[in-house]
């Protein structure tokens, strides 16, 4: 428990990255191989690798710490950002993923 709270920084980096691959992956499975099952698993893997351990380590860290510090704060931001202007963000990538493939697809017919 420790160690998780000493490399807390770290953590939180890694599945941020993580959960953008997922992202990503959930785009080209819906798009790329058109897929439903894999999109579900993606996103069932953003969920487990992104969401769901970062508000976990933030309790964690708010429950030792017993104050709002510098890590809660930004693990409250990020939670903020993917509940408002994230979805419009994610709106406009998914947007621009599915045109990509579009593009992919006309370009491979010809």
């Amino acid at each position: 428990m420790t160690a998780v709270l000493e490399y807390k920084w770290m953590i939180l980096a890694v599945l941020e990255v993580v959960a953008w691959g997922m992202t990503f992956l959930m785009f080209y499975a819906r798009y790329g191989m058109r897929s439903q099952l894999w999109f579900r698993v993606y996103a069932a893997l953003f969920a487990l690798t992104g969401l769901i351990p970062q508000v976990l380590i933030g309790i964690l860290n708010f429950a030792v710490n017993r104050e709002l510090d510098v890590f809660t704060l930004a693990i409250v931001l990020l939670l903020l950002y993917g509940a408002t202007l994230g979805k419009s963000q994610v709106k406009k990538l998914d947007a621009w993923a599915e045109r990509k493939f579009a593009k992919k697809e006309t370009q491979a017919k010809a």
